[in-house]
Order: structure tokens, then sequence, then C-alpha cells
């Protein structure tokens, strides 16, 4: 089975920065999509940003030019860099891949969501 481990979360104050990581472990044959959403307290999980396997990103509106995604498929990695933070990005945040894996030499789509980390912007 695939599994994502977070870290990088945390409290910061306005206008700081936080860089959050995402690795997957498993028999990943490939990748399609990795991302970050994000879930705030009465609130639907939302996209923070999404990067395909070649390379191509989108974002939410709210995370255009303050966010950047980034991701290794190489080492099952994925990055979000974020900057310029205010409160209304206080959220539990989510790692999510998309891909193929093959633990009984057996080809099989998967699609798996880390655990989540707590980032909180206050001053």
């Amino acid at each position: 089975q695939v599994q994502l481990v977070e870290s990088g979360g945390g409290l910061v104050q306005p206008g700081g920065s936080l860089r959050l990581s995402c690795v997957a472990s498993g028999s990943i044959v490939s990748i399609v999509t990795m991302g970050w959403y994000r879930q705030a307290p009465g609130k639907q999980r939302e996209l923070v940003a999404r990067i395909a396997s070649g390379g191509s990103t989108n974002y939410a509106d709210s995370a255009k030019g303050r966010f950047t995604i980034s991701g290794d498929n190489a080492k099952n990695t994925l990055s979000l860099e974020m900057n310029s933070l205010n409160p209304e990005d206080t959220a539990f945040y989510y790692c999510n891949v998309r891909g193929v894996e093959r633990p009984h030499m057996v080809s099989s789509p998967f699609n798996v969501w880390g655990q989540g980390t707590q980032v909180t912007v206050s001053a």
C-alpha cells in the first residue's frame, strides 16, 4: 500500500512563510498527480494546488502568487512553499497522490491521502 507522510505545519504569524513536505512510499509504478488540499473548521476540503506528472500545475485563486507547489516523481516527494500567509490560510493541509502501484505483481490505480498537518496563522 502506498503511504504518505507529511511534515512542515505549524504556527506562523501573518505575513510569514511555511514549507510543507510530503513523501510517498510503497510499490509505486508511476504518479499521475500530486496535490495539496486543505480543510478549515466547518468548511469542505478544497484544492490548494496540484501538479501533474508532466509538470503542469493548477492553483486555487487564493493560492496564486503566494504558494508554489513542486514535486519530484523520481523521489516521490511533494512540497508546498507558502508565503504571505494570512489567518484565512489556517486549516489542516492534506497531501494527495494518485498514480499506479504494483504491490503484488498486478498494477492497479491508487488515490491516497496523508494524515494531514495543521497550519495556523495567528498573531
